[in-house]
């Protein structure tokens, strides 16, 4: 454990400082362009991670993370308040705002991950790099690939559900999308936690997040 924990607050860093507030962030102003001031007004509209840290969010990912090792994290933010009704073009507006979030992370993945490539592609230079922060670039890549990914998957209340509904038929999502909202959360709880070190939705995830990093890295 002492010989894991810097790597492991470096993670818990870069979730609150950075992951976290510019996900946030990126929903709020899509949906302040889109016509809801809901955001800005609550103080959302801002890059600042005070404005954004859910603090039973942000204790409960650092005591996993911290607990575990680094093997297991569990925690968010302080949700973007956002009123369906303001946004432009209804459900599809609703898509975007949802969408923002994720695809932020995937902007940061990518602008961390072409130094790292270039570094990594070059041995005499990369040798010239503490290895410390080697590794905290590429935790930076990593950890915002799994927003990305983790944040799509398509059940309330992650934002992919959001994307979901707006590209089912009206009438399925009007149907669905209560009871899914009502569940979605256990539904979550079961896919990712059951079975334990070996989950459902781990199996999902964690090879399309490797294989973004690999895309992105070159490794």
């Amino acid at each position: 454990m002492p010989d894991n924990l810097i790597p492991v607050a470096i993670v818990v860093a870069i979730m609150l400082l950075v992951g976290f507030p510019v996900h946030e962030f990126a929903h709020a102003l899509a949906a302040y362009r889109l016509g809801d001031g809901t955001a800005k007004l609550f103080g959302r509209l801002t890059l600042n991670p005070i404005a954004h840290f859910d603090p039973l969010g942000g204790i409960l990912l650092a005591a996993t993370f911290l607990g575990s090792g680094g093997a297991f994290g569990f925690g968010w933010a302080k949700p973007t308040p956002v009123n369906p009704s303001n946004l432009q073009g209804g459900p599809r507006g609703e898509a975007i705002v949802a969408a923002a979030g994720p695809l932020s992370n995937l902007v940061l993945a990518a602008a961390a991950a072409l130094p790292l490539r270039y570094l990594l592609a070059t041995p005499e230079l990369a040798g010239q790099v503490p290895p410390l922060a080697l590794d905290a670039l590429a935790l930076f890549v990593y950890i915002n690939l799994v927003l990305l990914v983790f944040n799509l998957f398509p059940i309330p209340p992650l934002d992919g559900s959001k994307v979901l509904f707006a590209l089912l038929p009206a009438q399925t999502a009007w149907k669905w999308r209560p009871i899914l909202e009502q569940y979605g959360f256990i539904l979550l709880l079961i896919l990712f936690f059951f079975p334990p070190g070996a989950s459902i939705g781990g199996r999902i995830v964690i090879p399309i997040i490797d294989a973004f990093f690999s895309l992105l890295v070159g490794v």
